[in-house]
């Protein structure tokens, strides 16, 4: 199968397209390059894929490479995705999210796309209390501007189903984690000041509970979404793997044998939802697929990952610290 994988580059879309190449798909990959996006992720791949630097969000590029390309299939990745930044200028996702999303929905009708797999997020759906899960029915509650940003995608895809007959299939994963995740998530971030000896900020009382999912986890699951999938259909990739944030610190501070002084609790962030959790039965009974790696396996080769890799851990830091400098007059 000839697929377009959008944002193919960055940390989810990288390891979708290494497992994709792996099983003899043709892939090309779309990236715009941001902060967040590194060939280096695809070295071992390279020669097996075409690439295009491009913004989703420019239709006469995206409209020239679906006429080069000619994919059967479309997974878009690319997105903006961090719920700090949106609460600082939510307009960066608004553009990539919503009207970046739109154009390859347009392109993918016009050019009658067999396949088109939306990646969204659990954080669509708001938060959830100490208990109960999430499913594909229930309701979308997003309560920041990225997450309303990645519900309104979801709902572009679910009108050109209804109005066009363009078989959109959307996922929603829990919360991702593995090598190559970029340094502003919590997992890399942690790692990276606790080999510093630094401080670590953790929101609130770190109570907030996440549902870790590995992401080779994840990216079997959305291949096995393209493959297996019904066009119309909700899948949410999730775990089972449930954890507070400072549950998730603390670990990796024990595994890094590191002291848990080196916690500081920090004010909370606005809007900062409880806790996530999915059911995951949809994808396992219907498409048979389950996640391989639990939390304290996946978290340990995470940790190991980032020690063998630390120059590009801290490299990538200090770029983040500069840019958000930049753009925000602050640093992390």
């Amino acid at each position: 199968m000839k697929i377009l994988v959008t944002g193919g580059a960055g940390f989810i879309g990288s390891e979708f397209v290494r497992q994709a190449v792996g099983k003899g798909h043709r892939v090309c990959v779309v990236d715009k390059l941001t902060y967040a996006g590194d060939l280096k992720r695809l070295e071992g791949i390279k020669d097996k894929i075409s690439f295009y630097k491009a913004d989703i969000v420019n239709r006469e590029f995206m409209e020239y490479i679906f006429q080069v390309e000619k994919p059967e299939a479309v997974v878009h990745f690319a997105a903006e995705s961090h719920v700090d930044r949106s609460l600082l200028d939510p307009f960066p996702f608004l553009d990539t999210n919503v009207k970046g999303t739109q154009v390859l929905l347009e392109l993918a009708r016009l050019f009658a796309v067999a396949r088109f797999v939306n990646i969204s997020t659990d954080e669509v759906y708001g938060e959830l209390g100490p208990s109960g899960r999430f499913n594909e029915d229930s309701p979308l509650k997003p309560n920041s501007p990225y997450s309303v940003s990645k519900a309104a995608a979801d709902m572009l895809g679910r009108a050109y189903t209804r109005s066009y007959g363009l078989p959109v299939i959307t996922v929603r994963p829990s919360n991702n984690y593995g090598p190559w995740q970029y340094p502003e998530k919590l997992i890399p971030l942690v790692i990276f000041k606790a080999l510093r000896g630094e401080k670590i900020p953790v929101y609130g009382t770190g109570e907030n509970v996440r549902e870790w999912l590995y992401v080779e986890d994840c990216a079997r699951g959305v291949l096995t979404v393209l493959e297996k999938g019904r066009p119309g259909e909700i899948y949410n990739i999730a775990s089972g793997e449930e954890r507070k944030n400072l549950e998730v610190v603390k670990a990796i501070l024990d595994l890094l044998g590191k002291p848990h002084h080196l916690i500081e609790f920090v004010r909370d962030r606005p809007g900062h939802d409880f806790r996530y959790a999915m059911d995951f039965s949809k994808i396992r009974e219907q498409l048979g697929w389950q996640p391989e790696f639990d939390f304290a396996s996946g978290l340990e080769k995470t940790v190991n990952w980032y020690l063998e890799n630390r120059d590009w851990l801290e490299e990538k830091l200090i770029f983040l610290n500069s840019y958000w400098k930049k753009v925000y007059g602050r640093g992390e």
